[in-house]
């Protein structure tokens, strides 16, 4: 783990086999606001509450900050690489860019659990927020997306999930934190399932059985494993997915919450822009063909010792105790991401 004294939130817990996913906007007025930050300092206790009626459930949640909430919540400093969600591609294949104050990532192993947590959480909001996004995922069978293949297949584990997840000394205020990306995806599972097996094992590029990654000979460099793979000095560059799959059956609604943690959001990113533009531009990641993004957020993740803290922050106590002028959000505005080179944060191992 980055060395730092504050204690992430629940970033690198196991996938649990269930989640809720809440997005917010938080209302106008100082009112909704001071409600809002208040809140901070409950959410640990609610967990806590809430979890030790089935603690073998591992119910955890996680809560992240759009980059205008921040500002408008609790004002400068800032996380050094927060800045509103890129949007990529054009016409029927954009990653798009949605409303999003806050994000809440809810896991455990029970879904009454999620549910109940949940409805607390937004109890305690009242009318300050308005839900605008609101996903239950499942785990399907052993760690599947919606169109059948093993999904995380390449997350890192153990020390190395934290290395790759929470920020160090590179920022030092928000040393702990960490940032995540969400997209909701919609799949055309009749068209996909209509493709052969062959022809689906070339688009994600491994075998859908065994999971086993394509040989390079015969991967095509179009597919979702060579466009999502990014290498810097010789070595992979990784984020943390806890993704999920939802879906109505009844309304034929088969879907795929994409949730991504990393220290910075250019891999993230820069995954986005090969798979949306292509790499080089026009050879984009044919998973797209079938699959639709019909959200987008980024957000900050603070330590779980910020984020307890932050009842007492404000935009007129920050401006008072900063003299500091706000960092530059503009890293990746001309034409390359710099992943490694954001503050000199460490991307590899």
């Amino acid at each position: 783990m980055p060395n730092n004294t504050q204690e992430p939130q629940a970033v690198c817990d196991p996938i649990s086999r269930s989640a809720i996913f809440l997005t917010l906007t938080v209302a106008r007025g100082e009112d909704q606001a001071d409600t809002v930050r208040q809140w901070c300092g409950d959410i640990a206790a609610l967990v806590r509450a809430v979890g030790t009626r089935a603690p073998s459930a591992r119910l955890s949640c996680v809560c992240g900050f759009g980059a205008e909430a921040w500002a408008r919540l609790f004002g400068a400093p800032r996380p050094a690489a927060l800045h509103p969600f890129r949007e990529f591609g054009s016409g029927e294949r954009r990653a798009i860019a949605t409303p999003g104050d806050i994000l809440l990532h809810i896991r455990a192993d029970h879904m009454d659990l999620c549910f109940e947590l949940a409805a607390q959480l937004l109890g305690k909001l009242g009318d300050a927020v308005t839900v605008v996004d609101e996903v239950h995922g499942f785990r399907y069978f052993d760690l599947r997306d919606m169109v059948g293949f093993v999904d995380g297949t390449e997350n890192p584990s153990g020390r190395r999930a934290a290395d790759y997840t929470i920020i160090g000394a590179e920022d030092p205020e928000f040393a702990g934190g960490s940032y995540v990306i969400v997209q909701k995806y919609f799949h055309d599972l009749d068209a996909w399932n209509g493709l052969t097996v062959e022809q689906q094992e070339k688009i994600i590029g491994r075998e859908k059985l065994s999971d086993v990654e394509l040989d390079a000979a015969v991967k095509p460099s179009c597919s979702h494993s060579s466009l999502t793979t990014l290498e810097e000095n010789g070595q992979e560059v990784k984020i943390l997915r806890h993704n999920m799959a939802f879906g109505r059956p009844g309304a034929k609604e088969f879907g795929t919450y994409f949730i991504g943690y990393a220290r910075t959001p250019a891999p993230i990113e820069q995954m986005m822009e090969n798979m949306f533009v292509g790499r080089p531009p026009g050879n984009y990641d044919r998973l797209l063909d079938y699959s639709r993004a019909v959200t987008g957020g980024l957000f900050f993740v603070p330590s779980a010792d910020l984020l307890e803290a932050l009842p007492d922050r404000s935009p007129a106590a920050a401006a008072s105790t900063s003299s500091s002028s706000a960092p530059s959000h503009e890293a990746g505005r001309s034409g390359t991401l710099n992943i490694g080179s954001l503050k000199g944060t460490a991307q590899h191992e």
